[in-house]
């Protein structure tokens, strides 16, 4: 028998069991690095079906499935909420004020937890990895901490589903290539002089300054560098002033700065540092740039991605749509610098009513996506046994 055949009859046996663990995870929502109730949770449910799972330093723990003498595929499952109000109004919302899982953590997590207790008692012809990875929410993600612990070591290749909202339950959406983009902060503070606005040949102009760059920074980007890499620069946040006839000597631009290609992420830095100074050379500006560098797009390998559509077709032929590229960032892609993998994008609407979003408050999951998240990563190992 497949194992696709055993999981599934294992999740109709116990979707009850399942449902009530996305349930309590959902309604027990912590912060990033502070998943230490998840992380006993999780502990606790594999113990019970036979595990002795590794726990990772502060949070989040792995587990290790099937024989020891082959190497690994690895699912990765992020167990962090965020720090957002929820307004589902669902019987098993937050129980924690301010934290929700806005963004699906939950989902993802009761899948690879509900998929490492469904291969307990099956035979399988090579080990399986499963990573409950903390901190995904946060700059610039708790990947590379647990890469540091070791969880990649033996493993060949890695797989990850993230939730959306927009896809019906029952469509998983690939994309070969970059699926989601490098997402950087930007920090820009201009200094000069201030004065009053009688006399402003008598300082230098901050607010003129900043306009400037909200203005023209994002237009010379889109002139400096190949508009097929899909780079954003966006500002959120315009400060400076105290009086409407006084001029400071100090303001403050931030946003952030999003890229599909991951060579143009690596030389982001200097050009904007350049960019920022020659826009602000007429006024006698001067500045200070902090960049804070986030996460590399998520770069999906080819074969791995062409396995993910072989194991959804397996599922349902219908299944795999093509997913559209995000400018949302996701540390899932510090896996893929190491070793070859793919994310998907896992449908979780239910086909009726508004198709919330992600991190917001509101966010809907039809708990169906759980059954389908489970039964395509058991195909997905049904296909590397089928490999030459």
């Amino acid at each position: 028998m497949s194992v696709t055949a055993q999981v599934e009859a294992w999740m109709r046996a116990h979707r009850d069991e399942v449902l009530g663990w996305r349930r309590h995870i959902h309604a027990h929502p912590e912060l990033s690095n502070q998943e230490h109730q998840t992380t006993e949770f999780l502990a606790t449910v594999l113990r019970a079906h036979g595990f002795e799972p590794v726990l990772f330093p502060g949070t989040g723990l792995m587990v290790d499935i099937g024989p020891n003498d082959t190497e690994r595929v690895a699912f990765r499952a992020d167990i962090d909420a965020l720090p957002l109000p929820e307004s589902t109004g669902l019987e098993f919302s937050s129980l924690n004020d301010g934290i929700s899982h806005a963004c699906g953590h939950d989902v993802h997590t009761t899948v690879v937890l509900a998929l490492a207790c469904a291969l307990a008692d099956v035979e399988l012809e090579y080990g399986v990895r499963m990573i409950f990875q903390p901190a995904e929410e946060v700059m610039d993600g708790g990947a590379e901490e647990v890469i540091r612990c070791g969880v990649l070591n033996g493993v060949h290749s890695i797989f990850a589903l993230h939730v959306e909202p927009k896809l019906r339950v029952g469509r998983i959406g690939i994309r070969a290539g970059a699926i989601t983009s490098a997402s950087d902060v930007i920090d820009i503070v201009v200094h000069g002089p201030g004065g009053h606005t009688s006399r402003p040949h008598l300082s230098a102009d901050v607010i003129y300054g900043l306009g400037a760059l909200a203005t023209q920074l994002p237009a010379l980007l889109s002139r400096r560098v190949d508009p097929r890499t899909g780079t954003v620069l966006v500002f959120g946040q315009i400060e400076s002033g105290i009086a409407p006839n006084a001029m400071p000597d100090t303001g403050r631009l931030r946003g952030t700065l999003r890229t599909a290609d991951i060579h143009t992420w690596r030389t982001m830095e200097p050009l904007l540092s350049e960019l920022i100074g020659q826009v602000l050379a007429p006024t006698g500006c001067s500045h200070t740039l902090e960049y804070t560098r986030g996460v590399p797009p998520v770069l999906n390998d080819d074969v791995a991605t062409a396995l993910f559509a072989a194991a959804g077709k397996r599922m349902d032929p219908q299944s795999i749509v093509e997913s559209p590229q995000s400018s949302g960032g996701e540390d899932f892609s510090w896996y893929l610098e190491h070793v070859p993998g793919s994310m998907a994008r896992l449908g979780c609407w239910s086909g009726e009513g508004d198709r919330h979003d992600l991190h917001q408050g509101d966010l809907l999951v039809d708990e169906g996506a759980i059954t389908v998240g489970v039964s395509v990563f058991a195909a997905l190992l049904d296909e590397y046994s089928a490999a030459p």
